[in-house]
């Protein structure tokens, strides 16, 4: 089931951009099909493209990163970042994939900094996870996937962002 809307009011939808914002509603029944649209999305990446991923733990978060590594043409295994805090891969077209993971921080220190640098560097697909603590320093026209478990195997994706990048899904 894929729904696209027009919703400005969307909860913890980032700040209007050329004023729209695109909603789009996902289900997602196994972890094959979840890396499966991180992969999709992946394909559509050329660089410079911020995406927060909102969720709980175990939500899918790094399954979709998975996905989204293999869509830019990452063979190497993608990790979490919890314990890190960082990590940097590699991808096809002479891009980066920054995957962030926020979770053990309680201020954003230097990671800030580094995230502002990163996030406007436009070879880098940057990826946060637990971006609340980073939230001032996020740009504007970001994509932000909310996970929700329904289910112990489903999951329901809210991904809301500016139309200039929602209308490549």
């Amino acid at each position: 089931m894929l729904t696209l809307n027009c919703n400005a009011a969307t909860p913890k939808a980032p700040e209007l951009v050329s004023g729209i914002i695109l909603l789009m509603n996902r289900e997602v029944d196994s972890e094959q099909a979840m890396r499966s649209f991180g992969q999709k999305i992946g394909h559509l990446l050329k660089g410079g493209e911020t995406l927060e991923l909102i969720g709980d733990v175990g939500a899918g978060k790094t399954t979709f990163v998975k996905g989204l590594a293999l869509g830019l043409g990452i063979e190497e295994d993608v990790q979490s970042p919890s314990f890190t805090i960082s990590r940097l891969y590699d991808a096809r077209d002479n891009l980066q994939l920054a995957h962030y993971d926020f979770y053990r921080l309680s201020d954003a220190g230097i990671m800030a900094d580094e995230l502002t640098e990163t996030t406007q560097d436009p070879t880098v697909v940057t990826v946060i996870e637990w971006a609340d603590i980073v939230e001032g320093v996020l740009p504007k026209d970001r994509l932000s996937i909310m996970f929700t478990s329904p289910t112990e195997t489903s999951r329901h994706l809210t991904v809301t962002g500016p139309v200039q990048i929602m209308e490549k899904l």
